[in-house]
């Protein structure tokens, strides 16, 4: 889309207010049978993220791993993987998929969008558990793929734990992290001159926060993404940290932003493109 297109989405973004009445009351399985696609990218997009997170985190750390015996440094492997997990993040929000759902690929962050009005109730819980699946499948698909370069220690199937610091260390951290992602984009988005980069911006951080705060939480910031790792290594001691502090700390952030007044735009995050819009009805999306 154009800049003159572009400016006149944005422009209609700011102006709209929630999710219209004939969205927001779609029955569940009105929701369903309209926006399952949507669905699905979401399940894929998370799906995608895992079997990436398992990919590079055996190629990384395995003991046997060619790649971990020439990088001995800790530091440096962290920096690898977050820069694999960032661009990750970007090529799925900016994909075709990924512009069309919106690319949460996240439930805390679909949390924070419904807390603003900005997603239909239907389609956050059908997002929620898209997203739960498909991120257990994504880790479920490597290992069926790669088996015990998985499952070994210290990969064990990417699951993120506390550090050293112990739990609520941890926990602090994430609802950190995950308050300034959400800060980060509810003010990129609504940006008009910067909001096609949103996604660029959330890769970064991705990357950042993989390179310097793993070590205290395991850098997580989804729940989703935290369950599918649990599930299939069964370490579920920690995953309370997982499942509480980040819809914690990317609803403060949206709560901060709703206080303030500011103008909030649509779910997604890429919406300067021709796909429909389930969220704002762009491009037929209530259709």
């Amino acid at each position: 889309m154009g800049g003159a297109g572009a400016a006149e989405v944005a422009a209609g973004q700011a102006e709209s207010p929630r999710v219209p009445a004939a969205s927001r009351l779609l029955s569940p399985a009105a929701a369903l049978r309209r926006h399952w696609p949507e669905y699905l990218m979401e399940a894929a997009g998370i799906g995608l993220f895992m079997v990436s997170a398992c990919g590079f985190g055996a190629l990384l750390e395995h003991p046997a791993s060619p790649v971990r015996m020439a990088l001995p440094d800790a530091a440096v492997r962290r920096a690898l993987m977050g820069a694999a997990m960032g661009l990750t993040a970007i090529g799925i929000i900016y994909s075709p998929w990924g512009k069309q759902s919106g690319a949460h690929i996240n439930p805390a962050v679909t949390l924070a969008f419904l807390r603003l009005g900005k997603v239909a109730p239907a389609d956050a819980a059908f997002y929620a558990l898209a997203q739960f699946l498909g991120g257990a499948a994504g880790v479920w698909l490597v290992v069926a793929a790669l088996g015990r370069w998985v499952s070994d220690p210290p990969v064990s199937y990417v699951a993120t734990l506390p550090g050293p610091a112990g739990p609520w260390a941890a926990f602090a951290a994430e609802v950190l992290i995950t308050f300034i992602l959400m800060s980060v984009i509810l003010r990129v988005s609504n940006a008009p001159r910067w909001a096609r980069w949103t996604g660029l911006c959330a890769g970064v951080l991705v990357a950042a926060y993989i390179t310097v705060e793993a070590p205290v939480s395991g850098m997580s910031m989804n729940p989703a993404r935290s369950f599918a790792s649990a599930q299939a290594g069964r370490l579920w001691g920690h995953l309370w940290i997982y499942f509480t502090a980040p819809p914690l700390g990317m609803l403060i952030a949206a709560e901060l932003y709703r206080l303030a007044r500011r103008p909030a735009a649509c779910a997604k995050l890429h919406h300067q493109n021709d796909r429909r819009c389930i969220h704002c009805g762009a491009n037929g999306g209530w259709g």
